[in-house]
C-alpha cells in the first residue's frame, strides 16, 4: 500500500499502513468475531458502504489477512476466512477494545447509539445456557425510534442459533422488551444493570416470568463489559 505511506522501515509504521486506515480495524473486529459472508459483515459494520467494504476485504486479502473461499454448506457462495497471520491480530483488536472500555468517558461512547449494531452484537453474545430449552422469541421495542427501526426479534433454539430479525418472524413472542437505546446500550457495554433499568422503568419486561427474571445472564453482553471503567 503506498497511499498514505509513512516511507518508515519501523515495523510499526508497516503495521499501521495496513491496520489502520479507515475501517480496517473494525471489519477485523467482525472477522475475529466470526462472521464470514459479506452480507454479515456488513450487519457489523452497518455505516460502512458496500464499495468500502469490498475494497478493504481485498486490500486485507492483498496483504495475506483474509482470504476468500467457496462455502462448504452452500453452493456459490463466498466466505472470508482469517488467514494465521489475521488470527495473530486477535490480541491486538481485543487490546482496542479494553483500552476503549477503560480509557474513554462513558458519555462520549453512549453519544454514539445504532440500533442495528447492537442488536446485532447481542445475537452474538446471548447466553442461551440459563433459558428454557425449547424455542424463545423475545421482541426488543425501542419506543423513541423511527417505525422502521423500532421493533427487532430474537429468535432462541438452544440447539440451533440464535437469529436477528427486524421484520414480525410471525411467531408468538415469549418476552417483550421495551427500552430506550442508551439505556439498553449501557447495559450491554456493562455501564449499567436490568435492575436498575427495571427500577427507574426504562425497562418494561412483559411475557414469561422466568425469562424476565434471568435476563441480565442469559442479555450477553459485550465481550469488554467485565472491563472496570477507569474514565468517569
Amino acid at each position: 500500500m503506498t497511499i498514505g505511506s509513512y516511507r518508515q522501515f519501523c515495523p510499526v509504521a508497516m503495521a499501521a499502513e495496513i491496520l489502520c486506515t479507515r475501517w480496517t480495524i473494525v471489519l477485523l473486529r467482525e472477522l475475529i468475531a466470526g462472521s464470514t459472508r459479506f452480507n454479515e459483515l456488513r450487519r457489523g459494520v452497518p455505516r460502512m458502504s458496500p464499495a468500502l467494504l469490498s475494497q478493504r476485504l481485498k486490500e486485507l486479502e492483498a496483504a495475506g489477512i483474509v482470504m476468500r473461499r467457496s462455502s462448504a454448506s452452500e453452493r456459490g457462495v463466498l466466505e472470508y476466512q482469517l488467514t494465521a497471520a489475521g488470527r495473530e491480530l486477535g490480541p491486538i483488536v481485543e487490546a482496542f477494545g479494553v483500552w476503549g472500555q477503560r480509557r474513554i468517558e462513558s458519555h462520549l461512547s453512549l453519544q454514539h447509539l445504532d440500533v442495528q449494531l447492537l442488536m446485532w452484537d447481542m445475537r452474538r453474545n446471548l447466553n442461551t445456557t440459563p433459558m428454557p430449552s425449547r424455542r424463545s422469541v423475545l421482541q426488543f421495542a425501542y419506543p423513541e425510534l423511527p417505525a422502521t427501526q423500532r421493533l427487532w426479534w430474537l429468535i432462541v433454539d438452544p440447539n440451533e442459533s440464535v437469529d436477528l430479525c427486524s421484520i414480525d418472524p410471525g411467531f408468538e413472542v415469549d418476552l417483550y422488551v421495551s427500552v430506550d437505546l442508551r439505556t439498553m446500550t449501557a447495559i450491554w457495554m456493562g455501564l449499567e444493570t436490568v435492575r436498575a433499568a427495571v427500577a427507574s422503568q426504562r425497562m418494561l419486561l412483559t411475557g414469561d416470568r422466568q425469562l424476565a427474571a434471568a435476563i441480565q445472564s442469559w442479555l450477553g453482553l459485550s465481550p469488554f463489559a467485565k472491563e472496570r471503567k477507569l474514565a468517569s
